[in-house]
């Protein structure tokens, strides 16, 4: 019996840890803001380029790092209305209260392929 209980209990850990992890993916939350802050900063897009009904935030990883305090992983893509897309991986802190508990970490992809990689890089492979 006490090896049924634990094993339950090992079981559900990872989705009671998960259903207090903050929800900071949207397009308008933090991590979006942040990425497109530092793109146009950095004079690689400006808001009259960018299509922003395909922007896409995913929230790829996170942990718990304290008590109500999570590093969170995002794979951000804005793209251009000309096409061209920009992939960042955005990582920061966040709790309950505010996505942004300290400044994000950012990393511009330099090539991103969406979908099965394996079919997209057998061009590469000679």
């Amino acid at each position: 019996m006490y090896k049924i209980i634990l094993f339950l209990g090992l079981l559900f850990t990872p989705i009671l840890t998960m259903a207090d992890n903050p929800n900071c993916s949207g397009p308008d939350n933090y991590a979006a803001s942040m990425v497109f802050v530092y793109l146009k900063n950095a004079g690689l897009t400006t808001n009259e380029k960018i299509d922003w009904s395909k922007t896409k935030v995913t929230e790829i990883a996170h942990q718990q790092v304290g008590k109500d305090l999570y590093k969170q992983v995002h794979l951000v893509i804005y793209t251009e209305l000309s096409g061209k897309q920009f992939a960042v991986i955005a990582v920061n802190d966040a709790s309950s209260e505010e996505c942004s508990m300290d400044g994000p970490d950012l990393y511009l992809i330099s090539t991103y392929w969406p979908g099965d990689v394996s079919q997209k890089t057998k061009q590469y492979a000679h």
